[in-house]
Order: structure tokens, then C-alpha cells, then sequence
């Protein structure tokens, strides 16, 4: 019974790509900023061939390369969770979703406070962490949302659970879901509920994203088309709106998303299990904290021997990422206009370096391929 297990490390970018001084990013390396930490450690993505990987400067030439590897470019434009998860799943996108460097125009903010009957606070580009801490206790005092975005195209909105109960919370993101249409849809409104008292607040697990409905079709909707089962944990099904997924779970963490894979490694299905471990991102990049970067790292590289035991004969692994976040780029904390890594492993998989691919799409035309399925965008098989 055939499988594929595509694994996205959110963030793990190998290298600047030729364009990233247009997007801010040149001289990038989220690799290569984790490796600097003494904390770093990959031996068994060492020895798949992670760091043989046209581009790649950590410790050049290392491994055995049991995989078929690849550096991938992202021919959409944009560097962010949105566009590149599409592009690996078959969707080129010619114009970077809607970012709002000076905030929100005041005809979206003004229209959301009258949808959801509350004021708002902020409405610029913050930090997480940063915006409950420097808004948290106005919101509590008010009640007012707290309003965000990054450099990202996010629709961010943090409240207290004590202040705005989750199901409220889900219910306002859902009204700014619909409002944020035409020039104004960003790829994802998400909701961000925090917990504690003034000087504890803290980002608690209620978070939930929602994403436009993918603009073409996509490897996921020919899978379940076919037959295939598409099974997302993660984010995945918030990135995808739901679209070509047939089960879905969320996980908190990348522990809970590496068990959640072993568990699915466990069960019969035929067809994908498309995974997202989002704690190099949120956690680390977008913190510039190389050393817990490279702790993600190394300890997704502990994992990976489990993850390897339980494929069968039929089995397929896929390690990618969907765009850069390095946290030793000193000047910013944003997403980086990056190559990202592909490695392929599995029994009847012959090991090999496939260089430099011109599009994330070929990842998706591949999945499709193992399965006989003729894709209906442009991408070629590395099969």
C-alpha cells in the first residue's frame, strides 16, 4: 500500500535565493546561522545527504547521501507560510499576497469594529510576544481587540481568554476572514488568545488560522479526487482552508507533530500524510534565537531514526521547507527569501542530487506521479 510522509520544517531555509535582495534578504542563511550554535547537531539528516545539497555551506560534502536530494526555488513571488505550502502543492502565485507595513486602512478597521462591536488596539506590524505584553493590560482594562500584523499578508488578532472567550475569538477572525476580500486578502487571519496577569502574559494553544480557499487546484485535490487519502497534521488544514483534505488533526508542538506522524505510521491508508513542524518559525526565527533553533534542529534530527523505522516497504519520506527565517539576520525578524531543502528516502528510492529546481511544484507533480496521477499544473517529477 503505497504512502508518502511530506514533512515541512516551517522556516529551514538553505541559502538566499538570486531575488532575495528585492525582498530585504540577501546574504540569508537559515542553515547555516543553526549550525553556528554549539547546539547544533544533525548527523542522520547528514547522512540522507542534507548537506549535500547543491548550495549548502554547512559542513560541505558530509554524509553518505541515502537519499535523492534537492535545492528547491520558489518561482512564486513571496516568502511567507501561505505561498510556499500552495507552491509545493502545485499553485504558482504572480504576485505576493497584500502585506500592511503602516497597518490596516481605517475603512478595515473601522468595519471590523463594527462587525464584531469592539475597539481595537495597535494595528501595526508587532512581535507576538511584544504586542500582549505592550497592549495586554489596555485590552484587559477595555476589552478592546488587539489588532497586528508582520511582515507577513496576517490579519492578527490577540484577547485574553478571560477577556473574550476562544469560541468569541474564533467568531471575530471568522467575520474578518470575510471582510478581508479582493485587494485586501491576506492569506491568513489568525487568532491569538493569551492567558496570565500583567507581566506573565503568554501566548496560550488556542491558536487557529484562517486561510483563503487555495485559488486553483492542487496535488491535495487531485489526491482525494482519485481516491487517495490526504491526511494533514499540523497546519496544514488552516493552510489549505480545508481544501483536498480527507482527516486532519493540530498539534501544539514539533513533538506533538513528530508522534502524530509515528501514530499515522502505525495505521493503514493509502495516500499522503502531509505534516508542518512549526516551532522553528514561531518559536526561534522569528526570535533570533539561533541556539534554540538549532535545538529544534537537533532534536527533529534525534526523532528522524524513529521516523525511519516505521516506513514500510512502500513508503515514502519527504523533508522540505516552504521559505527562511534565519535568526542570526540581525537587521530583521521576518521570514527570508530563501532556497529550501528536498530530501527523498524510501526502498525503491535510488539516491542521487537532482541540483537545483526551478519550482516548489516539482515536490507536489512528485507525489502525484507515485501514485499515476497526471498533475494539472506545472511541475515535473523528480521520481
Amino acid at each position: 500500500m503505497k504512502r508518502i510522509f511530506l514533512i515541512v520544517l516551517d522556516s529551514v531555509g538553505i541559502g538566499a535565493m538570486e531575488d532575495a535582495g528585492e525582498y530585504g534578504d540577501a546574504g540569508t542563511n537559515t542553515l547555516a546561522s543553526a549550525a553556528s550554535s554549539p547546539f547544533f547537531s544533525m548527523p542522520h539528516m547528514a547522512k540522507l545527504g542534507l548537506f549535500q545539497i547543491e548550495g549548502v555551506t554547512v559542513t560541505p560534502g558530509a554524509g553518505q547521501l541515502k537519499a535523492k536530494v534537492a535545492r528547491m526555488k520558489e518561482a512564486s513571488k513571496g516568502k511567507d507560510t501561505t505561498i510556499g505550502h500552495w507552491e509545493i502543492a502545485g499553485i504558482h502565485s504572480p504576485k505576493p499576497l497584500p502585506t500592511y507595513p503602516e497597518g490596516f486602512p481605517e475603512e478595515i478597521i473601522e468595519a471590523f469594529e463594527g462587525m464584531t462591536g469592539r475597539g481595537t488596539l495597535c494595528n501595526k506590524p508587532y512581535s507576538g510576544t511584544e504586542v500582549i505584553r505592550d497592549y495586554g493590560e489596555e485590552h484587559v482594562r477595555t476589552g478592546k481587540l488587539i489588532v497586528y500584523t508582520s511582515a507577513d499578508s496576517v490579519f492578527q488578532v490577540a484577547a485574553h481568554e478571560d477577556v473574550v472567550p476562544l469560541e468569541t475569538l474564533y467568531e471575530y477572525c471568522r467575520m474578518a476572514r470575510e471582510l478581508l476580500s479582493g485587494r485586501h486578502s491576506v492569506g491568513r487571519v489568525i487568532a491569538r488568545p493569551f492567558i496570565g496577569s500583567p507581566g506573565n502574559y503568554a501566548r496560550s494553544s488556542g491558536r487557529h488560522d484562517y486561510s483563503m480557499e487555495p485559488p486553483a487546484v492542487t496535488m491535495l485535490d487531485q489526491l482525494k479526487a482519485d481516491g487517495k487519502d490526504v491526511i494533514a497534521i499540523g497546519k496544514i488544514n488552516d493552510i489549505f482552508a480545508g481544501k483536498g483534505i480527507t482527516q486532519f488533526t493540530y498539534t501544539k508542538n514539533n513533538e506533538e507533530g513528530i508522534n502524530k506522524t509515528l501514530e499515522m505510521m502505525q495505521k493503514d491508508f493509502y495516500g499522503l500524510c502531509f505534516i508542518n513542524l512549526v516551532d522553528y518559525d514561531m518559536l526561534y526565527g522569528h526570535r533570533n534565537d539561533i541556539d534554540g533553533y538549532a535545538k529544534a534542529l537537533t532534536y527533529f534530527d534525534s526523532r528522524l531514526p524513529e521516523l525511519l523505522g516505521a516506513m514500510r516497504e512502500e513508503d515514502i519520506l519527504m523533508i522540505t521547507a516552504d521559505h527562511g527565517c534565519d535568526p542570526g539576520y540581525a537587521i530583521s525578524t521576518d521570514h527570508s527569501r530563501e532556497h529550501t531543502p528536498f530530501l527523498m528516502y524510501g526502498a525503491g528510492i535510488a539516491p542521487g542530487n537532482l541540483g537545483t529546481r526551478e519550482t516548489f511544484a516539482d515536490i507536489g507533480a512528485t507525489v502525484l506521479d507515485y501514485f499515476g496521477i497526471t498533475p494539472e499544473f506545472r511541475g515535473s517529477s523528480m521520481l
